[in-house]
């Protein structure tokens, strides 16, 4: 053993004085879960954050605004985490909290923050409640409390390029004059005459499952508690879809749509990236997706970003309800863990959602980098891109049409797989009918 002289010894005491002073000096226990203006606790101890993001397309503005949070807030390191393209959040975030590691805060889809609640933040008391749009918090509140904060508005329906529509048109094209299912055939037929096709059909289950098929869900009735009724009715096995006329009425137009559809010989080889392209270098004037597929679009844009949004008709009566509205609602959620997360972890998490509401920088990432509309009434900034300005037209003049929000979080995969069947000529519209009916019967 080697022995330690006196010199030795001094030097030992020496340096564990000068530790010790620098942790006393650092102010604070750094347990206490007490903030200081930098969002890390009084301690200046850094903090780690996590964000499971469930909006692929704006993973790199994510990434980017976590970037400028930590410039605004040194003390807090935020790391994004995309969610495997094609799993539901609801999965995605099961799984996490199944292996003991979930994020600090996950991005998931309304219906889904319920079954999380006993694990979750209550955000009730969060400045950003009073300033969130009419409604914007009802759908995550249970029990008097709030868990979800609402990330963003999102409109769908029939994105169109508006150079080619005007080519095809002979002059400006009038959305407004687009208003039964003759109507859009008829804007079709422009189309290729002109040369360009008519429209993609993306055949991702989750564009089908949770966007398209749920057109007719919303569309029963302008009252959603009517639309509630029916969907229990459906739970219940009661409703025979076989003779509902709006559901018809949407696999009718379906049914065109297939037949203009750029890759109508592979319908289901499509990939999500194809649709911006084509619709974005004018090989196409249609395509069916919503708002936050704008980025996409404007890195092929040819047409010096005229685009705009047309409903999808469910009839030839103009008067039918859905045939001029747009399907929009607050859609995406972000909530705080409570499990796992510390406490000076959570605060990070919420200095951070106010950071997006009432930051300048913030609020640019939002409207103008990830083309969001806010959920928020503070945020005054106009829609940046004109998807979600056509978007934000409908609403202000009342024709928006609820989108649903809280269907089940396995409804996409099961009855998007349906609809890609029938997409692909592989089942009949009584197929089709009958899996979506069993699926509904099977929801417990």
């Amino acid at each position: 053993m080697k022995r330690w002289n006196g010199l030795s010894v001094t030097v030992i005491f020496v340096l564990l004085a000068m530790i010790v002073s620098a942790c006393g000096g650092s102010g604070g226990n750094s347990g206490s879960g007490e903030t200081g203006n930098n969002g890390a606790n009084a301690s200046g101890k850094a903090v780690k954050i996590s964000l499971l993001n469930s909006k692929g397309e704006i993973q790199t503005q994510l990434e980017e605004a976590a970037k400028a949070f930590h410039e605004d807030n040194p003390d807090i390191t935020l790391e994004i985490m995309a969610a495997p393209a094609g799993t539901s959040p609801f999965e995605r975030a099961s799984t996490l909290y199944a292996s003991g590691n979930p994020p600090t805060m996950m991005m998931l889809d309304t219906g889904d923050v319920e079954k999380f609640k006993d694990r979750i933040l209550d955000l009730s008391e969060e400045k950003w409640n009073a300033d969130a749009v009419e409604n914007a918090t009802n759908l995550t509140t249970f029990d008097g409390k709030n868990y979800g904060f609402p990330l963003a508005i999102e409109g769908y329906g029939f994105i169109y390029n508006k150079a080619v529509l005007d080519e095809a048109a002979g002059g400006s094209f009038d959305p407004s004059t687009v208003k039964t299912r003759d109507d859009l055939e008829n804007l079709f037929k422009q189309i290729e005459a002109s040369g360009k096709k008519a429209l993609i059909i993306s055949p991702m289950d989750w564009s089908l499952g949770a966007h398209f098929l749920p057109l007719a869900y919303a569309g029963q009735n302008k009252d959603m508690a009517e639309v509630n009724q029916f969907m229990d009715s459906l739970k219940a096995g009661t409703e025979d879809l076989s003779g509902n006329a709006v559901l018809n009425g949407l696999l009718d137009t379906f049914d065109m749509m297939k037949q203009y559809n750029i890759d109508k010989k592979s319908p289901l080889a499509g990939v999500y990236e194809r649709g911006p392209e084509v619709l974005g270098k004018g090989e196409v004037g249609i395509w069916f997706q919503g708002n936050w597929a704008w980025p996409q679009i404007q890195d092929f844009d040819t047409a010096s970003g005229a685009y705009g949004f047309l409903p999808v008709p469910v009839s030839n009566n103009p008067e039918d309800y859905g045939n001029q509205e747009i399907s929009s609602a607050v859609s995406k959620r972000i909530i705080v863990d409570k499990e796992k997360s510390t406490p000076e972890q959570q605060e990070a998490a919420k200095k951070f959602l106010n950071w997006i509401v009432y930051e300048e920088k913030g609020q640019d990432f939002l409207v103008n980098q990830a083309s969001i509309i806010p959920a928020f009434k503070n945020i005054t900034i106009p829609a940046a891109d004109p998807l979600g300005q056509s978007i934000q037209d409908y609403i202000a003049r009342g024709k928006s049409q609820e989108s649903m929000s809280t269907l089940p979080a396995d409804h996409w995969a099961k009855v998007g797989a349906s609809m890609q069947k029938y997409l692909n000529d592989s089942g009949d519209r009584a197929t089709l009918i009958k899996e979506i009916e069993e699926y509904w019967t099977s929801v417990k």
